[in-house]
């Protein structure tokens, strides 16, 4: 009798760790490092509970959807600006440092039980964003997320899909073949109020299932914030400067295509959420001008294609909506993809930039607007993910930046001129530091079609600029990107 007495104790202490959710809301990355933080676009404490931008953790544990002001949509959660003071609350603990680009560059090779890509790509772009799912083993939930979702890949189709949703009493709200993960991403809604955390747990000794994950949520990473002196600062000649036919993604907000600056320069947009009207279209028009724009507002690399997917309202958008955002850019046989967001880490996330890199696709991500003491934000913190940074036009560290040693290279992200919705604006974030880091990619393999993704990242490496410590830091990777020098790099 004691020792039932001391497993039904176990089991009940079992579940409620599984049940802990520690809020970490993400975001789109820019700001305006001289204006107070709740007077920028992406800073607000009202809707930041802890590290907002968090990737790996952090947060007030907690706080729900009434404190950190998440926009509820149409079994979506979207917020792309808001950032924390100061990347607010203790640290968690983060991975382990990204391997040495500078020195060696070891294959993205998935571990055996990664899920393959399949070599034939489906015909067409991707149908609406379905969802994606989870984890291996049951574990806390880090970030903010659906509260009533969980992602699973499944292995089996459509009947499996829903056998799996009546023995664990969900819903199917959706499911789709992924090409990123190599398998069925099932999005299922929980009906009863259980919490995420026990629903997973319940899910996890189920073989039919591969990865449980809550559905997290990533924001927008900008600040707002006078001509573009990114030019110069990147050691790139702006008569020169070109991506002629080199193929860009962009996931990001949705965007005013009649902007002259964007002229010529979409070849082809995806909508990852059409069920959501579209209300800002901002910070996807400022970054795909950054990177390709023309005219008075001409971007890093005029002449590149932009395959611009729309995957935030509201400065938010969730992992199954990114997920499907990912699988109809890799589609689209495009050379580079810039992710302009931050959120938590999530294994999903993971899989489909290892296996986007190991197509051969360079990218490129913000680094976050969190401050130096917010926990590492995704999906910059990966391997294979080139994080950027934001400087300003003295190459003075943006105040509000991530810090970590997943930091990879800085680059002008304070107050530049960039095309908006409205005409024109000044913006700060990393998120636009990043979208100057796409823009000097794309010169790179317009000048050397056949330069590989290691080979730039190697490139960018060894040839920065340093700035502050001697050598790669936390603060500034390895230091301000040089174009004219990575162009020259020796293989």
């Amino acid at each position: 009798m004691l020792k039932q007495k001391r497993a039904v104790i176990g089991f009940a202490g079992f579940l409620l760790a599984a049940t802990t959710i520690a809020a970490t809301p993400v975001f789109a990355q820019s700001k305006d490092p001289n204006q107070p933080q709740t007077k920028t676009d992406c800073l607000d404490r009202t809707n930041a509970a802890g590290a907002d931008c968090a990737k790996d953790g952090g947060g007030t544990p907690g706080a729900g959807p009434a404190a950190t002001g998440t926009v509820f949509l149409p079994a979506l959660i979207v917020d792309l600006f808001p950032n924390p003071a100061g990347g607010g609350g203790t640290p968690l603990p983060t991975p382990d440092p990204r391997r040495d680009p500078a020195s060696a560059l070891p294959s993205p090779t998935a571990p055996a039980d990664a899920p393959v890509v399949p070599a034939a790509v489906p015909g067409g772009p991707v149908i609406s964003p379905t969802d994606l799912v989870a984890t291996e083993p049951q574990r806390a939930i880090v970030g903010d997320h659906v509260p009533d979702e969980v992602l699973v890949t499944v292995d089996g189709d459509a009947g499996v899909v829903q056998q799996i949703a009546a023995s664990f009493g969900l819903e199917v709200r959706s499911q789709r073949q992924s090409r990123l993960l190599g398998t069925t991403l099932a999005r299922f809604g929980i009906l009863d109020g259980r919490p995420v955390g026990v629903v997973l747990a319940q899910m996890a000794a189920d073989g039919r299932t591969r990865r449980r994950e809550p559905n997290h949520v990533y924001s927008l990473q900008q600040a707002a914030g006078i001509v573009n002196y990114a030019f110069d600062r990147i050691e790139l000649d702006e008569k020169q400067a070109s991506g002629e036919n080199v193929r860009v993604a962009v996931i990001d907000t949705g965007i005013d295509d009649s902007n002259p600056a964007l002229s010529g320069v979409i070849a082809d947009q995806f909508d990852a959420m059409p069920e959501v009207p579209i209300e800002k279209r901002d910070h996807g028009t400022s970054i795909d001008g950054l990177i390709a724009g023309v005219g008075a507002l001409k971007g890093m690399a005029p002449g590149a294609k932009i395959y611009h997917a729309r995957a935030f309202e509201g400065g938010k958008s969730t992992m199954d909506v990114i997920l499907a955002a990912l699988d109809w850019a890799a589609e689209q046989d495009v050379r580079i993809i810039n992710m302009s967001f931050v959120g938590p880490k999530n294994d999903l996330l993971g899989i489909a930039c290892r296996n986007a890199r190991a197509l051969g696709i360079v990218l490129v991500a913000a680094a976050g607007n969190n401050g130096p003491k917010a926990p590492y934000g995704y999906p910059a913190a990966y391997d294979g993910v080139i994080a950027v940074t934001a400087t300003d036009a003295k190459d003075g560290l943006m105040p509000q930046a991530n810090r970590g040693a997943y930091v990879f290279i800085s680059a002008p992200g304070v107050e530049m001129v960039a095309p908006s919705g409205a005409g024109s604006e000044v913006v700060t974030g990393t998120s636009f530091a990043a979208a100057i880091v796409s823009g000097a990619v794309a010169n790179l393999i317009h000048i050397a079609p056949d330069r590989s993704a290691d080979e730039i990242e190697k490139a960018l490496a060894a040839t920065a600029r340093d700035l502050g410590p001697k050598g790669r830091d936390n603060d500034f990777g390895y230091g301000l990107l040089d174009t004219k020098a990575a162009e020259g790099a020796k293989e």
